[in-house]
């Protein structure tokens, strides 16, 4: 799996949890940029791009990913 395909899937995935089509998610994506993404919906996120691609983040990486750049390579790392 490439890059593009990652980010592709991503931004299903993030649209999904967000409820909101319009979601466009790139290496700088944050928190910030997207108005619903508060701590609780961090978990359900990082739980539906854990069942999306079939791995499991440690808790530390869960805790310092500044973005969704950093998402992408830990999942590279995986799949």
């Amino acid at each position: 799996m490439n890059e593009e395909e990652i980010y592709d899937r991503l931004n299903e995935v993030f649209r999904d949890v967000f409820d909101d089509d319009t979601i466009e998610v790139d290496e700088l994506t944050t928190a910030d940029d997207i108005d619903d993404w508060d701590s609780l919906e961090h978990i359900n996120l990082i739980a539906a791009v854990e069942q999306e691609f079939g791995i499991k983040f440690r808790m530390g990486e869960v805790s310092t990913m500044k973005d969704v750049g950093e998402m992408v390579e830990i999942i590279m790392s995986r799949v």
